[in-house]
């Protein structure tokens, strides 16, 4: 088959190491990053790039960060929504005291500020661990909520309570505010995912992830052999919050353009918790496979009855879609509990063994 290794040797241990150490999988990641900088650009409409690809990639992101957290170094979180909170605040003030400074490195400050206060919140994960942790990332979510609404100087003391984005330059195109365009928000977007993946697989395959996953599988073995939990679990905090935060100043100044409380509630948390679910634990693939069924799938669903010229009204297509997405996400748990990762997994194995056996 397609997928076969026979013929690439590997001299070195940087070779046999490599991020793609597989030819196909380097032609694959290519031809992903050919469609998603080229062709969707080119042929995508405004609708597409601002209600399916925009979301996607900023809820990818997120994912990514609750999977660094959760399932690569094994700390329950339910905080997600109020991380991305703070990056979207501090990307604010950010902005309101810093006018000049370009966009981009507000964006990606912001999520210094998130990464500070989930190593705050991250303590409480030195004694406790399982349900009790995530009921203490639970009261950060709530408490961090409150803060948004009652602290008035978050949103400027405006009336309204929202944040309102500004128009702000990047090389001279506009990529946030109402004059921003959907190319140039995506184009910063998967800009941004992009290389913020790329980090994050280089982490994981070091010395810092090994670490975290050490303390995942047996955090009293690995004190034993000489990892310190208090560095592992409050680095796994940072990093995933640094993350989360970047997502949710992206969600804000490149999709929403403004945004309240309600933006980054108790269901954020939840619907980002089961993208990595769905997606798959411990897997970056499966961050990316996750959001596209949480979020592209009902989109697509939504878009069914009028194509076809059926009459329904909008609240009954709301419900049959959480209806399906709900029964899928059941099946797909029964069929493959580990998610969407772990099949693809699966597909590659048999294409690696194809026409022989192969019993998964």
């Amino acid at each position: 088959m397609f997928y076969r290794e026979a013929g690439q040797f590997k001299t070195s241990y940087a070779a046999d190491q490599a991020l793609l150490p597989i030819t196909q999988d380097r032609y694959g990641m290519a031809i992903v990053l050919v469609i998603a900088f080229v062709l969707i650009p080119l042929f995508g409409t405004d609708f597409f790039l601002v209600s399916i690809m925009t979301p996607f990639l900023i809820y990818a992101l997120a994912a990514v960060g609750l999977n660094i957290l959760t399932g690569y170094a094994g700390q329950l979180s339910l905080g997600t929504g109020a991380f991305m909170g703070v990056g979207a605040y501090s990307c604010y003030k950010l902005t309101t005291y810093f006018p000049d400074v370009n966009i981009i490195v507000h964006i990606l400050l912001s999520g210094v500020f998130s990464a500070l206060i989930g190593t705050v919140f991250g303590l409480p994960s030195l004694r406790i661990k399982g349900l009790y942790l995530a009921i203490t990332t639970l009261a950060a979510q709530f408490f961090l909520e409150w803060c948004f609404l009652r602290v008035k100087w978050l949103y400027n003391y405006n009336d309204s309570g929202a944040i309102e984005v500004p128009n702000r330059d990047w090389f001279g195109i506009t990529v946030t505010g109402a004059e921003a365009s959907p190319i140039a928000r995506y184009f910063l977007i998967l800009t941004i995912v992009s290389v913020l993946t790329l980090l994050a697989a280089n982490v994981l395959r070091g010395r810092i992830g090994r670490s975290w996953m050490m303390i995942r599988d047996m955090d009293i073995a690995a004190e034993l052999m000489g990892i310190r939990p208090l560095r592992a679990k409050l680095t796994a905090f940072a990093f995933s919050s640094y993350y989360c935060g970047v997502a949710g100043a992206l969600m804000v100044f490149c999709w929403l353009g403004s945004a309240e409380v309600e933006a980054f509630d108790i269901n954020h948390s939840f619907l980002i918790l089961f993208m990595v679910i769905i997606g798959g634990m411990g897997s970056l693939a499966g961050c990316f496979l996750g959001a596209a069924f949480i979020h592209v799938l009902p989109v697509v669903m939504r878009a069914i009855p009028p194509m076809f010229g059926w009459d329904v009204l909008a609240a009954t297509v709301e419900h049959i879609t959480q209806i399906v997405i709900g029964l899928l996400i059941i099946f797909f748990l029964i069929v493959e509990p580990h998610g969407f990762a772990r099949l693809w997994q699966v597909g590659k194995e048999k294409l690696r063994t194809w026409p022989f056996p192969y019993a998964s």
